[in-house]
């Protein structure tokens, strides 16, 4: 079925999407299939080096709402949804679709990362959601979804990973733990975890290839996933047909997980 034929059933739906780096990210296949059901978009990019590789797609989405954000720089994020409040005046969206660890402690094995490169992966990767998170809900007056990305390294060990594991264990449990409190307001949580995705911020993982091969060979799916598989799959959490779904981590990964 072609775009054209897709209802838009987000329309009038305030959507931000922060983790797009180039058209191969996670975060700008959310962004197409929100932009697709009619929702408004809002996106930001890392810096200035990243900035030729997102605004180009911003633009095509035709987001209203674009700029650097990078959540490690004291009050660039208050800003962004300062912007949002005085522009928009409300959000039913979030989206986190970032996480970073220094390469040394990423590639060092979790006995060898530092106090320092773990702090800096932890507060990047997932107290930043919760900052977001603080930030968007009294946006959400009339509820809303809020999405985080982890992976299946959360749950279970997989080679090289390292670091990124506990860390997406505590994403993990951050979006059950926002869940509960923020239910009542009508805004929902969920961690997303898709398969293996040759993406940039996947690039650093050492092989990482192998990873994919295994994926697509062990899945009952026999397939990898998409970043369009994740973003139809995030637009459906969004809608007002998933409102009693919270606080899951929806595997997306053809079935990957379920085996041994």
């Amino acid at each position: 079925m072609s775009d054209a034929h897709i209802r838009p059933v987000l329309s009038g739906q305030k959507a931000l999407v922060i983790g797009v780096a180039n058209d191969q990210s996670i975060a700008y296949g959310c962004a197409k299939a929100f932009h697709t059901v009619g929702a408004e978009l809002a996106i930001t990019w890392l810096n200035e080096r990243a900035r030729p590789y997102v605004e180009p797609l911003a633009q095509q989405l035709q987001a209203p709402i674009t700029g650097a954000l990078d959540v490690s720089v004291p009050g660039q994020l208050e800003a962004l949804f300062g912007r949002i409040r005085t522009e928009w005046g409300r959000l039913d969206i979030l989206v986190h679709s970032i996480a970073f660890a220094p390469r040394e402690d990423l590639q060092g094995g979790l006995l060898n990362c530092s106090a320092e490169g773990f702090a800096k992966a932890m507060d990047v990767s997932c107290h930043s959601f919760i900052r977001m998170a603080k930030l968007a809900a009294p946006l959400m007056t009339q509820g809303g979804t809020m999405f985080a990305m982890s992976y299946y390294g959360a749950n279970r060990v997989v080679a090289n990973y390292n670091v990124m594991g506990p860390v997406k264990a505590a994403l993990e449990a951050a979006c059950r733990y926002l869940a509960y409190e923020l239910g009542p307001q009508g805004i929902r949580v969920h961690a997303i975890s898709p398969g293996p995705l040759a993406t940039r911020a996947a690039s650093g993982i050492p092989e990482f290839d192998a990873l994919l091969d295994k994926a697509k060979a062990k899945a009952p799916a026999r397939s990898l996933v998409s970043i369009d598989d994740v973003g139809a799959a995030v637009a459906f959490l969004a809608h007002d047909a998933a409102r009693l779904i919270t606080g899951e981590t929806l595997y997306i990964d053809g079935g990957y997980h379920i085996i041994d």
